[in-house]
């Protein structure tokens, strides 16, 4: 049996691949999980799954964890920044789900890739922060990193079987969010509850948010830069509200493969768990008969992020960290009110800008570029 270390278990990533897991009991374990601050769910998992360990990042919800969990003695309870990057590396652990929001799943991540673990990524700052580290640090510690995004593993799986033959374009599909039809004048007064009212994907918060901004399709732009060896230029973000068709790869003969399928996140984990063998899942069934597909091309005035995105990567260095930071802080202003909705972008900006570059950075710079972006950022707001 598979054991899977599930990193952020409590979010929308998290809670579909127990699914996963439960339905194929037989194949998959849990090893471990952890969540940031959801301790009740948190504890009723561990009672669900019979984990070896669970740890809690905010040590602050450390004692009350251990209070839910004093009636099984035999689940390890650990809490801490350090605890998630020393669970990643034991032993029996043969996949780590990197499901955790944001910069704080770039530690764990490159944790387990020196403990030569196999990453199903779900966390896609990770690359966007620093692909270059990452790719080289899983190539010499030969760990594979499988993608979970619907997108990506919609490249992965167009990619399949094609040996080495040349990616002449990759189709990143987008559905456009909840204000692909409003003007600018719509969006510059719409709410946080607006945005949260996602027309195709339930997702948690943070990158509900993002997929509004289209700073979600932008970090999966460079996501995908750094999974399959392209330019940025060879990466086209299609708008497809239907979000049938979840990415496609067009090659040199002018070819292209595309892979469908209903909106269902459990599909691409399930995918990660068990390639290049495809399980049997429960759920519903594409049927083409009830739509049209339809695609169209971002307007990149009206969604900024995603071309600032586009400009991070021409970049290069430590431009998209520098990015991705400043989106987290905007991010979660906009998400308490601090902040209106173009606003995000204009501070995205500004922080670009004023930011330290660094062309070529250590895993140190991407710290430091980090906390200078953040306290940036926040003195803009």
């Amino acid at each position: 049996m598979k054991q899977i270390a599930i990193l952020g278990s409590t979010g929308s990533i998290g809670t579909q691949a127990l699914e996963v897991i439960e339905e194929h009991s037989d194949l998959y374990e849990v090893y471990c999980l952890t969540a940031n601050n959801k301790v009740e769910l948190l504890a009723q998992q561990a009672h669900k799954f019979k984990p070896a360990a669970i740890v809690i990042a905010n040590e602050a919800r450390y004692e009350e964890l251990k209070q839910l969990m004093s009636d099984m003695p035999d689940v390890k309870v650990y809490a801490g920044a350090r605890a998630l990057d020393e669970i990643v590396e034991a032993g029996p652990i043969d996949m780590v789900l990197t499901a955790m929001v944001g910069f704080a799943g770039l530690s764990p991540t490159i944790h387990a890739i020196k403990a030569h673990k196999t990453i199903c990524l779900a966390n896609k700052e990770t690359l966007v922060v620093a692909g270059e580290l990452i790719c080289k640090l899983a190539l010499e510690n030969r760990s594979s990193i499988l993608p979970v995004d619907s997108e990506h593993s919609a490249i992965f799986q167009s990619l399949v079987g094609e040996d080495n033959n040349p990616i002449d374009k990759i189709l990143l599909t987008a559905s456009g969010g909840p204000f692909r039809l409003k003007s600018m004048e719509e969006i510059a007064h719409v709410t946080k509850a607006d945005a949260l009212r996602h027309p195709t994907w339930d997702m948690g918060a943070k990158i509900t948010i993002d997929s509004a901004s289209m700073m979600n399709k932008g970090f999966e732009v460079i996501e995908a830069k750094w999974l399959f060896g392209v330019e940025a230029s060879q990466i086209q973000v299609l708008v497809h509200p239907q979000s049938i068709v979840h990415s496609a790869v067009q090659f040199q003969d002018g070819s292209v493969k595309a892979q469908l399928g209903v909106p269902d996140m459990r599909l691409p984990i399930q995918y990660a768990f068990s390639f290049p063998q495809r399980l049997p899942l429960s759920g519903q069934r594409l049927d083409l008969f009830k739509q049209p597909l339809e695609f169209f091309e971002p307007d990149l005035n009206k969604f900024r992020c995603l071309a600032m995105a586009y400009e991070a990567i021409h970049q290069g260095g430590n431009m998209p960290c520098i990015v991705n930071a400043a989106n987290e802080i905007v991010n979660r202003a906009f998400l308490e009110d601090r902040c209106g909705f173009l606003q995000m972008g204009d501070i995205i900006a500004q922080t670009m800008q004023r930011a330290t570059f660094v062309k070529t950075p250590t895993y140190e710079d991407y710290l430091n570029s980090d906390a200078e972006a953040r306290r940036i950022a926040t003195e803009l707001l």
